[in-house]
């Protein structure tokens, strides 16, 4: 896809503060500091779209951005962190909870993994609430230019099998340094677009 604009929306916690409900809208999850908005700030193509931090559970907040005005893309708080009171990490899940089991013009969810950890039970617990509900989702396997092909294959075989991935459910690999599979994410996201009911 061509990026002609790319721009920041809002800030919300709960579901009233949420802009309307008027473009198609592709949520981004994953644990904290696993690259949400790297990831989310190359397929745009800018630097600083998407704050990004070193420090693992810097987006507390759902993060709006409407791209091209057809369709929004959601940076979603990262879960699973520990270093953050439990009181905390509820409220963070509490708010993803809420914004993708009512948000009816939720398209899509991009579900993404750092390719050199295991899924954790954190991952497996959103997977089977995205399976639950019948949200539709793909996975990302970021940070793959950290490992060699070779093992990027024999990882992404391991998570597969963790994930019991099924033949539907692709996983993508992908690199914000070299931009690996970045081509491949908006094709998917493209293709699943023009599959919803107009």
């Amino acid at each position: 896809m061509k990026i002609t604009s790319a721009e920041f929306i809002k800030s919300a916690v709960w579901p009233p503060q949420y802009p309307p409900a008027t473009l198609p809208e592709i949520a981004f999850v994953g644990r904290s500091n696993v690259g949400k908005s790297s990831l989310i700030n190359t397929l745009v193509g800018r630097r600083n779209l998407a704050k990004t931090s070193n420090t693992p559970g810097r987006t507390q907040l759902i993060n709006f951005f409407a791209v091209n005005e057809k369709v929004s893309f959601v940076d979603l708080p990262g879960y699973g962190f520990a270093k953050v009171a439990q009181s905390v990490r509820k409220d963070w899940g509490d708010m993803i909870e809420a914004y993708l089991r009512e948000r009816q013009c939720l398209a899509l969810v991009v579900f993404i993994l750092d390719i050199r950890r295991d899924p954790s039970a954190d991952d497996l617990a959103l997977r089977d609430w995205l399976e639950h509900y019948r949200i539709p989702y793909v996975y990302i396997l970021t940070k793959a230019d950290k490992l060699s092909n070779n093992q990027a294959i024999a990882q992404k075989r391991a998570i597969e099998k963790a994930l019991r991935v099924s033949a539907g459910n692709k996983l993508i690999l992908f690199s914000a340094i070299t931009q690996k599979g970045k081509g491949d994410i908006w094709q998917f996201i493209e293709e699943h677009l023009r599959s919803l009911p107009h």
